[in-house]
């Protein structure tokens, strides 16, 4: 029988131990909750992604899993490179940060988009080559999946 010393501790009121397992519940849950497949992949990453209409807006609603870690309030931008196409995305807000999983040793950033409306049609893996994604001091170059 395998024992979780984490939820043990958290169950004995352990304040550190109840924080990991609640990272770990959360992030794991959000990986479990993505519905949409990989659309593209980096070396050490794996990016879901979709398009969104809310409330008369458009957004490309992104979820980087893998080594990618981050923690800034200067937001992102994404550089779609197509068959004809180039889009230059400014993430939607400039605040975010990766949540960390212990379980998988892995993090998962959620980085919303925004995209106009005319430009929406766009965003298809078969029309997309590659993905640019700028944040702080990180350059990741993703390659869709097709």
């Amino acid at each position: 029988m395998k024992f979780n010393l984490d939820k043990i501790l958290a169950a004995f009121g352990n304040i550190r131990a109840m924080e990991r397992t609640h990272v770990d519940n959360h992030t794991e849950d959000i990986i479990n909750s993505i519905t949409d497949d990989a659309f593209a992949i980096s070396e050490k990453n794996v990016l879901y992604a979709s398009t969104k209409e809310l409330g008369g807006f458009h957004y490309v609603i992104t979820i980087i899993v893998g080594a990618f870690k981050i923690k800034t309030m200067k937001g992102a931008n994404l550089n779609i490179e197509g068959n004809d196409f180039n889009l230059d995305l400014k993430s939607d807000m400039d605040e975010f940060q990766s949540d960390h999983s212990n379980v998988s040793n892995r993090f998962i950033t959620r980085i919303d988009f925004q995209i106009e409306k005319e430009d929406v049609e766009k965003f298809d893996k078969a029309r997309i080559n590659t993905l640019k994604l700028t944040a702080k001091k990180h350059n990741i170059i993703f390659k869709t999946l097709k």
